[in-house]
């Protein structure tokens, strides 16, 4: 039965009534689509130009009605509104209201929260919103606390982000409530007082990024295996798919007249003289056969008939043109060529992930795997375009066929980059950026356009970037299946992999592994370069707020290894080096600083950030080397810049160091690994010498003193306590 609603007699006249939905908001309408009014329950938004291609188009369709309560539906139109034009003059007056557009995705995410707020409400039995009070407020968070599936079944507890959503949008109600004609919240209502949203979902008011980095052992044989199949598999994928769009012999039905058993023997005829095999069906028409009747031993199960049609150049294949001497014929022709599925019978080689082996680089295929094979592809490009150059879901949307631009920067010296639009914190419509790029982001992004059946410039390359799901269901099922296994591809474990998880990742692996590698064959050193060469070419693009990132991160490593190293120092544990005796003072000051705070203040117990306080402008000259830290306290002292003639360079360079020599250099117990390793690499490389190689023994000695005596410098300053954790790991 449905429930009725008590409609006031006399309801005042909305200030948008009658309006166009375009105009009210500032839109432009693309010719061809719908100019919706205000007064319709249904508004077919599609038409905005400009919109961020990241919105699918069910969700520019605002369905009013789904709203069980009809007084209510008005409600979330005006504020809709509200949110979309704040300099209406009958929104501009609210205290509360917003004072700027909000985004589209932001006022559509609103208003998908409304929905559920305002139904739940009518479920309780309240018919008017001057009715709700806290408890009702209360009750609801505890239940959109918890995820449901469409079954109501509980999944998992809600994010703090995802109750602070669904918090603004109920207090969003109250705020906006002087510009509702329909229905408001009593008007000495306050949802919680009015508490920030925030608070009120327990996130703490200097939260951490809550947005954590792919862990080490999903990235690696994630972007291993994405590299893999762009680099290796993708040209020999992009032939096969030419291949298939232009095969003479479609596999499935064609139109015209049926074939005749004369037709489908000289098929057949054919196949027996060139040698090739029959071309074998799909699992689904197998069961189809068996559940019709047909024999599980019957040799012809799985042969391909209309395939047979189809060359004949006939229509559909019936079952009853398969007489006895047509069966002999089939089973004689296929005992002679065998069944094999239709595509890349007989595929190129290519060297395993692993050994190296040559192997076929995929084993035959049916015309869908060859198009799911292509999806695979699809997200290996854009898994490795979003985890190497840091670019957001909204950016990645905005790619287009053509995006890619080369250009020369000097002799053999290119620049690649990518057009796209920053959407995030802009007007309507984006900002055209570029974003400098890796080569193996060109080449992913090359492979992506390939991709497109017909890739004419101006078609959107990725489209809608669902990144998690399209992993979940096509990337991780493929390196760890038969297929990867047989190319060598490591298994990708389980866990949770996402856009934001990859730009995070990106920044901190710039920040905290300048020397390393982010995965295999991308070096950090060069996604650096491109990162800071996209800076400098558009100091307020995209890039630019990834550098943002990326410094932020650099700060808070180095004030951590800064503590960790005073920390060492207290314990005893020196360093070591040319830079080594500037470097103990500095911490002896800091140590005096400290005792004499507390002295001070004997009732306040110091805290780690007054440590932080007092370290953070040296740690802001830190820089990490392979083997050593660079204190970059005077450019004028830094050996490599005086061996490379820029007295005037704002940063060491890292490849011209000699950590041996340089007085702005310490080595700490950190550092022992590498030099252990040297030593012993060194030794191995004497031993082999010939006696003739006089003068590459005396080089390899001379850099075996060096290595051993950096070596002795840190076990001699870190004392015994390095020793006994050396003893402990052996």
């Amino acid at each position: 039965m449905t429930k009725a609603f008590a409609v006031p007699q006399a309801t005042p006249v909305s200030p948008f009534a009658g309006a166009d939905v375009f105009e009210l908001a500032g839109w432009t309408l693309i010719e061809g689509f719908p100019r919706p009014r205000f007064d319709q329950d249904v508004w077919d938004l599609r038409g905005i130009r400009g919109r961020p291609k990241q919105l699918s188009e069910g969700q520019l369709i605002c369905d009013f009605t789904k709203i069980n309560n009809p007084r209510w539906r008005l409600v979330g139109k005006e504020l809709v509104i509200a949110y979309c034009a704040p300099t209406h003059p009958a929104v501009a007056q609210l205290p509360r209201a917003y004072r700027t557009p909000r985004a589209l995705a932001t006022t559509f995410r609103v208003r998908d929260l409304l929905l559920p707020w305002l139904n739940w409400l009518t479920g309780q039995g309240i018919t008017s919103l001057h009715e709700v009070t806290q408890e009702h407020c209360q009750r609801y968070l505890a239940v959109r606390s918890t995820i449901r599936d469409k079954h109501g079944h509980p999944l998992r507890a809600a994010s703090p982000s995802q109750k602070r959503a669904v918090v603004t949008a109920v207090m969003d109600l109250a705020f906006y409530g002087d510009l509702f004609t329909s229905d408001r919240y009593h008007q000495d209502f306050r949802p919680w007082n009015f508490t920030p949203p925030a608070v009120v979902a327990g996130i703490p008011k200097r939260a951490e990024n809550k947005t954590q980095p792919v862990p080490d052992h999903i990235l690696q044989p994630m972007l291993a295996a994405c590299l893999y199949i762009v680099d290796t598999l993708g040209p020999h994928l992009i032939a096969l798919l030419r291949q298939v769009e232009e095969r003479p012999f479609r596999t499935e039905r064609v139109h015209g007249p049926s074939p005749t058993a004369a037709d489908i023997a000289q098929a057949l005829r054919e196949h027996r003289s060139s040698g090739e095999p029959l071309a074998e069906i799909i699992e689904r028409r197998v069961r189809d056969r068996l559940t019709a009747g047909w024999n599980p031993e019957d040799p012809l199960l799985r042969v391909n008939f209309q395939a047979l049609a189809n060359r004949a150049g006939r229509g559909e294949y019936r079952s009853h043109l398969l007489t006895p001497d047509l069966r002999r014929l089939a089973e004689d022709t296929l005992a002679d060529v065998g069944l094999a599925k239709p595509w890349a019978r007989d595929a190129s080689l290519v060297p395993r992930a692993d050994t190296q082996e040559l192997v076929p680089w995929t084993t035959p295929l049916h015309t869908r795997e060859v198009q799911d094979l292509a999806g695979v592809a699809r997200q290996a490009a854009l898994t490795v375009t979003a985890a190497v150059s840091g670019m957001r879901n909204s950016e990645l949307a905005e790619l287009l066929v053509g995006c890619r631009r080369t250009s020369q920067i000097g002799p053999g010296m290119v620049r690649h980059s990518l057009a796209s639009k920053i959407i995030k914190g802009q007007k309507l419509g984006g900002l055209d950026d570029e974003w400098v790029v890796l080569e193996e982001v060109h080449r992913a992004v090359a492979l992506a356009e390939q991709l497109h059946t017909h890739p004419a410039p101006g078609h959107f390359l990725f489209g809608r970037v669902g990144f998690h799901s399209g992993h979940t269901r096509a990337l991780r099922p493929f390196a760890n299946g038969p297929l990867g296994h047989r190319l060598g591809l490591a298994p990708v474990p389980d866990g949770d992999v996402n856009l934001r998880m990859l730009r995070r990742t990106l920044a901190m692996e710039l920040a905290y592994r300048p020397n390393g590698m982010l995965a295999a064959k991308i070096a950090l050193k060069h996604v650096s370069v491109v990162t800071t060469e996209g800076y400098t070419a558009r100091p307020g693009g995209a890039q630019a707020k990834l550098l943002a990132e990326v410094n932020e991160h650099e700060q808070e490593r180095n004030l951590s290894l800064a503590a960790a190293e005073f920390r060492n120092y207290q314990q005893g544990i020196m360093p070591s080096g040319p830079g080594a005796r500037g470097l103990i003072d500095f911490f002896t000051h800091v140590d005096e600083e400290l005792t004499r705070q507390a002295a001070a203040s004997p009732h306040v117990r110091s805290s780690d950030q007054d440590l932080r306080n007092l370290l953070a402008k040296r740690a802001g000259t830190l820089h990490l080397g392979t083997a050593n830290y660079c204190w970059f306290l005077d450019p004028g002292k830094a050996l490599c810049l005086k061996l490379a003639d820029t007295p005037n360079a704002a940063k060491p360079l890292a490849g011209m160091c000699d950590s041996a020599r340089c007085p702005q250099a310490t080595h700490h117990p950190c550092h022992r690994p590498v030099w252990a390793e040297t030593v012993a690499q060194t030794k191995t490389f004497l031993g082999s010498l010939s006696r003739p190689q006089k003068t590459e023994r005396i080089r390899l000695q001379a850099e075996l003193d060096r290595a051993q005596r950096v070596l002795e410098e840190i076990d001699r300053a870190a004392g015994p306590a390095l020793d006994e954790e050396i003893h402990a790991d052996h």
